[in-house]
C-alpha cells in the first residue's frame, strides 16, 4: 500500500470517528421530534415494567401554584431530593381519602433504609382547615378524629401539607378519580406517574426499590 493509501485511509477512519457523534445527534432529534409529535409511542415499542401508569406528559409541580395552610406559596425546593407521595383529595377526607393516607405510609415504613429518600405530601383542594374528616371508620381501628389536623398528627406526622385551588387542582390531578388515586413526583419535581387502587402495595414497592436504584435523588 502506498504513503497517499494509506493517508487517504486514515482520513477515511478520522471522518468516520468524527460523524458517529453527529449521526447520533442528529437520530436522537429525530426520534424525540416524532415522539413530540406523538407519531411513535416510545414506551410502548419498548415496553415497561414499571406497575404505576406512567403521564403523558408528566406535570412539573412548579407549574402549579400550590399553597402553605397561611397562603404562601409551597416551596417546592425543600423537597428537591426527595422522591415524593403525592395524595390529592377533593372536598372532605372520605374513605378513599383516608385509605390513600394510610397505604402510602405503610409503603413508605416498608421501604425501610431507602425511607429517606422519599416524602409524602397532601394535596387537598383548600386550606385543610376546611377539609373534614368524613370516613366512617379508620383503617388501622383508631378512633374517628374530630379534624383533620388531629388526624394528621395523630396518625401521619411528618407528612407535608399543601392546597391547591380548582383549576389547577383538576389539572393536575386529572387522571385521578374521586379520591382514590395517589401519584409520584420524582426529585425535579416531575408528577409523572399514577397509582390506581388496583395496583398491589408490593408492585407499588417493586417500583420504587427499581427507580430508586436508578437515579440519584
Amino acid at each position: 500500500m502506498t504513503e497517499t493509501q494509506t493517508a487517504n485511509g486514515n482520513r477515511a477512519v478520522l471522518l468516520l470517528i468524527a460523524g458517529i457523534p453527529l449521526t447520533m445527534v442528529l437520530a436522537a432529534t429525530w426520534l424525540w421530534y416524532f415522539v413530540v409529535e406523538g407519531d411513535l409511542d416510545l414506551v410502548g415499542a419498548l415496553g415497561t415494567a414499571n406497575k404505576g401508569t406512567l403521564l403523558s406528559p408528566p406535570r412539573q409541580i412548579a407549574d402549579f401554584e400550590l399553597r402553605n395552610e397561611d397562603g404562601a406559596p409551597w416551596a417546592a425546593d425543600a423537597e428537591a431530593s426527595h422522591w415524593i407521595f403525592v395524595v390529592p383529595v377533593r372536598g372532605d377526607c372520605d374513605a378513599g381519602c383516608e385509605n390513600l393516607l394510610y397505604t402510602t405510609r405503610q409503603i413508605h415504613q416498608a421501604m425501610g433504609k431507602e425511607m429517606a429518600r422519599l416524602r409524602r405530601l397532601l394535596v387537598t383542594d383548600r386550606p385543610l382547615t376546611q377539609v373534614a374528616p368524613s370516613f366512617p371508620a379508620t383503617q388501622d381501628g383508631s378512633p374517628l378524629p374530630a379534624s383533620m389536623a388531629e388526624y394528621i398528627e395523630r396518625g401521619h406526622r411528618g407528612i407535608g401539607e399543601a392546597y391547591l385551588p380548582s383549576p389547577g387542582f383538576e389539572r393536575l390531578f386529572a387522571d385521578a378519580g374521586s379520591n382514590d388515586t395517589w401519584f409520584l413526583m420524582d426529585p425535579a419535581g416531575w408528577v409523572m406517574m399514577a397509582y390506581p387502587p388496583e395496583v398491589h402495595y408490593k408492585d407499588v414497592i417493586s417500583d420504587l426499590k427499581f427507580l430508586l436504584k436508578n437515579s440519584n435523588g
